[in-house]
This record gives structure tokens, sequence and C-alpha cells, in this order.
């Protein structure tokens, strides 16, 4: 394994992150706080419990998980979007690195910055509402499995694009709803029946709901469910990778 490109573009894409650190975790820092302020201090008034957890204690682990996915696909989909579209991208291909070696630089920094920022605000949440996390040990292995699955995405979705607007469409337009309809805020069980089976069609259901077990025990889906859907859409994500740079799609015309 030639660890001196993977680290060297490790670096690379970490450095990047200190150049642009208002942009990378002052901006989704304040976002957070912002959704403490309006969901925990003015709805959370009005809503005194759920399933025996305080309301703004019951949507820390949504709200670190909506800006973990959407700052892990942001990260890698630029940081493998921006070579392509200088036309670097053709110089580390011909570069003595495999393509493995290439997708363990780029989303390995990718998932750093997504937990780095995870654990900010995690910190961050500790000053709005009193947090206890029953499992510390599951809680980072949830915190680092979704930040390497949505890494993973993200770089399928910069070699996918073929202009910044569509780095933009997935996490705008798919992943950011179905992190709000996923039970970041609510538990799908005060959801009417029928709804309750339509939002288990959700993935982000699965990461959401075990990552709240490993705060507090409580859990819309079982955790093993969690664990094993989560482990499903990170194999899936990998054989994609590895259909993309088996065939060249859109790295090699």
């Amino acid at each position: 394994m030639n660890l001196h490109a993977i680290r060297a573009i490790y670096i690379f894409e970490m450095s990047r992150t200190w150049r642009t650190l208002l942009q990378s975790v002052v901006s989704p820092v304040i976002s957070t706080s912002l959704y403490f302020v309006v969901f925990g201090a003015a709805i959370g008034s009005r809503i005194p419990e759920i399933e025996g957890v305080s309301y703004g204690s019951f949507i820390v682990p949504g709200l670190v998980m909506l800006s973990l996915l959407t700052q892990s696909i942001a990260n890698a989909s630029f940081g493998i979007y921006f070579p392509k579209f200088t036309g670097t991208i053709y110089e580390l291909l011909s570069a003595p690195i495999s393509y493995f070696e290439i997708v363990l630089g780029y989303v390995g920094a990718a998932a750093t910055k997504s937990i780095i920022l995870g654990l900010i605000i995690l910190a961050t949440a500790g000053l709005f509402v009193p947090l206890h996390i029953a499992h510390p040990f599951l809680m980072l292995t949830f915190l680092v499995l979704t930040s390497v699955t949505f890494s993973l995405l993200g770089f399928i979705i910069g070699i996918w694009a073929d202009g910044f607007e569509k780095l933009q469409v997935v996490p705008l337009l798919i992943v950011t709803p179905l992190t709000f309809l996923g039970g970041s805020f609510y538990s799908i069980n005060m959801l009417p029946p029928f709804w309750q089976t339509v939002t288990l069609f959700n993935p982000v259901v699965y990461l959401v709901s075990g990552f709240r077990w490993a705060f507090y025990e409580v859990a819309d889906v079982s955790l093993g469910v969690s664990v094993g859907m989560t482990l499903l859409f990170l194999t899936a994500c990998m054989a994609a990778i590895w259909y993309i740079f088996k065939t060249g799609y859109r790295l090699k015309n």
C-alpha cells in the first residue's frame, strides 16, 4: 500500500479545512445552535418529554446526525469534484496509486472532518441541554460508521456531478428532507400507524434511531436493525465506487 500517496491526499484535504475554517466548522456549529434555540427552547417548552427524555435532549442525536450527513457528503463530493473540474484528476489516475488508496485518502479526510465536527456539535449541545451518553463506545461507532458511509456517498456524487449545482442537489433536495422526516425532531411512534409504516422506508430513520439509543436507550427501531441497515448502505456505497473505477464512469471521458 502506498502510504505516502494516501498521506499526501489526506493532508491536502485536511489543510483545506483549516483554510476555510469559518465555512467548514463555525457555520455548521452556529446553524446547529440556532436549532437548539428554536426547537429546544421555543418548542421544547411546550413538549416536556418524549419517552422519558426532555425534548431538548431528545433532539441532540438528530441534530448531530443532520450535520454529520450533510457535511460528510459536502466534504467528500467537493474534494473529488475539484480535481475533475481543474483537470488534475488525470494526473492522479496516472500516478502509481491504486483506486483503493485514492478513495481511502479522500474519504478518510472527509470522514475525519465530519467526526471532528460531530464532536464539536456534541460539546456545543452540552451548553444548552444536559447530555447523558449511556453507551459512549456505541455512540462513537455510529459516528464513525455514518461519517464513512456518507463520505463514500459524497465521493460518488462528486464523480457523478458535472457542475457545482449538482453537488448541492442530493444534500439539499434528498438528504436534508429525509433527515427531517426521519425522526430527528420527534419519535415516529407519535405518527399515525400508516405514516409509521411509510417512515420505515426512510433509511435515515435507522441511523438516527441507533444513534439515539446510544444516548438514552430509546429507539424507534431495534438496535440490531439500525446497525444492519447502516452496514448495508455502507456496502452498497463501496460496491458503487468499485463499479465506477472498474468502468471509468465520469473519469475517463
